[in-house]
Order: C-alpha cells, then sequence, then structure tokens
C-alpha cells in the first residue's frame, strides 16, 4: 500500500523538528497518533526511516533518500492548493527582475511557480548580480525592479526601496555542542568556541558589523562560499554559525542534526525586500509585479 500524504506530511514534520513531539504540535495531532502515523510509514516503504535517541530521533540513510522526495510531494500540494485559488493575471509585457545569489538560491525556486501561476502571460527576464550592479542597473533605468537584502543596503534616497520580509538570525549548532546545552548565550560565549563562517552575498562584512559592535571577532576555523559546505560542518561538529532562519534547515545533506538557538545579544535580522528606481514611472507590469510580491513572498517562505 504506498503511503498517505498526510503520513508523509507528518514524515516531513519529524524530520524537520527532529522530535516527534514538536511534530505533534505542529500538526495539531497528538503524539500517539504521530508515532503510529510514522509506524504505518515506514510499514509502507519498507525500510526505517528514523533512528531512535534521547534527544530526539535521526534520519537512517533510507530517511535521508526519502526526506528529498516527501518536501517535493509536500511542497507540490501546497502549489496545487495555491493555484487553484489563484487567479491568472491578464496583464502582457517584460519586467526586467535583478536578484542576488542569496534570493536565486533560496527565494527563487519557492516563489517562480507562484510568479508564474499569477502572470502566465508576462514575460519575467531575471537578472542575478552583486548587490552593487543591482543597484547601477535600477538607476541606469536597466532593470525595472529587484529582489535582493535590503539590510544590505546602505543609506540612500537614489532608489525607492520596501522590506517585505525579516528573517532572524540565529545560532546554528549540533545538538551535542556545548553551546546548545546552555539557558543564555551570547556573543562573547561564541566567541570561544570554533565558527563556521559562510562567505556568501556581503555577509561577511555584516558579520564584521554587529560583532565589531560589541568588541568581538568570531574564531573562525573554516570559511565557505557555500551554504551546504557549512550546514555540513556545523551538523558533524567542526564549529558554529550564525545564519538566517531563512536558510535554515534541520539536517545536513549527510543527514546530520542541526539545532538554532537565539541570541541573548541583539543580532540584525537579513531583510530581504524590493528596489527600484524613483525617478521612473511604474508601468501595470512592475506595479502589479510589486503588489503581489508583498503577499507571494510571506506566504510561499512561512
Amino acid at each position: 500500500m504506498l503511503p498517505t500524504l498526510k503520513q508523509i506530511q507528518h514524515f516531513v514534520a519529524i524530520a524537520e523538528t527532529g522530535q516527534v513531539s514538536r511534530a505533534a504540535q505542529r500538526c495539531h495531532v497528538s503524539q500517539s497518533s504521530m508515532t503510529a502515523s510514522l509506524k504505518a510509514l515506514e510499514d509502507a516503504v519498507g525500510a526505517p526511516l528514523f533512528s531512535r535517541h534521547a534527544a530526539g530521533v535521526k534520519l537512517t540513510a533510507a530517511g535521508i533518500r526519502f526526506l528529498r522526495h516527501a518536501q517535493q510531494i509536500d511542497v507540490a500540494v501546497r502549489e496545487a492548493v495555491t493555484a487553484a485559488a489563484l487567479t491568472p493575471a491578464t496583464l502582457t509585457g517584460v519586467v526586467r527582475l535583478g536578484v542576488t545569489e542569496t534570493i536565486t538560491a533560496y527565494v527563487l525556486p519557492r516563489l517562480l511557480p507562484a510568479l508564474e501561476q499569477k502572470f502566465p502571460r508576462l514575460e519575467l527576464q531575471i537578472l542575478e548580480r552583486p548587490r552593487g550592479d543591482i543597484e547601477a542597473h535600477i538607476q541606469a533605468g536597466k532593470l525595472d525592479l529587484a529582489l535582493l537584502l535590503v539590510s544590505n543596503l546602505p543609506e540612500m534616497d537614489h532608489v525607492g526601496c520596501e522590506t517585505l520580509l525579516r528573517s532572524a538570525r540565529q545560532l546554528w549548532g549540533p545538538p551535542d555542542h556545548p553551546l546548545m546545552q546552555q539557558e543564555e548565550i551570547s556573543l562573547s560565549d561564541v566567541a570561544r568556541h570554533d565558527y563556521i563562517l559562510l562567505d556568501m552575498d556581503e555577509h561577511i562584512a555584516t558579520v564584521i558589523k554587529y560583532w565589531g559592535q560589541y568588541g568581538l571577532t568570531p574564531s573562525v576555523r573554516l570559511q565557505s562560499c557555500s551554504i551546504e559546505a557549512v550546514r555540513s560542518l556545523v551538523a558533524s561538529g567542526r564549529g558554529v554559525s550564525i545564519l538566517s532562519d531563512l536558510v535554515y534547515r534541520p539536517w545536513s545533506l549527510e543527514g546530520q542534526r542541526i539545532l538554532r538557538r537565539s541570541l541573548s545579544d541583539r543580532v540584525p535580522s537579513m531583510d530581504v525586500g524590493l528596489i527600484w528606481r524613483l525617478e521612473a514611472g511604474a508601468d501595470p507590469q512592475t506595479q502589479s509585479l510589486r503588489e503581489f510580491l508583498r503577499v507571494a513572498l510571506r506566504e510561499t517562505l512561512r
């Protein structure tokens, strides 16, 4: 017998929370119902998907393979529900949209299906460039709109700007890391441990700025341009990192668990938003896209 959609959704919830009890709360079912659902799924699959331990559960090799497909099914169902309720717009024409690498990697894959369903006749031309190039293209009229990390923008009055989503930054670490056991964690606590530094989309400049406000610097053990490498290094216990909830995933590619904890010191959020050229009057296509993104970004990335 094939697994049911509910069983798949329960499995994804357990995988993403790392605990049956928390998954049950998230899905608004009892813990016993969640356990029974998981057992039925494992019977249907014919293999154990989790190994159990005192702190929760860990994906098995079969569970890692199954999770990727299960998440795709869950997303596909959500997109189908959205598509059924969405009234396509009749707008035609071209909108030139600029994006930075973080947006390409973590926003566009989930946002594009909704955009294509809402504006099936609109031609969306997407250009990925560093933030400085995007600003220059906006000012020169080579782009109509840009979706990027507005928290990286300097003080400017030459472009319009709107923040659409604020994503908190938290400490990432493996479950057995000493910091994960503390009741309260400060940046000075983090500074005493090895740190894995992400070098992506001006992240290093952001790190230097907010650490410097406390007169601290992270003890960088390794630096990488790959978020997956950072994720794997953190999960395997090579160090900790402070990253946005937007890019968080509770498992590395190897199936090792990653926890996140808030910090007692103030750490800036990673803000996603839009910029556009003030001098240019908004055409109907660009204006409609801006209005749609205000809602769609929050719904798609929740």
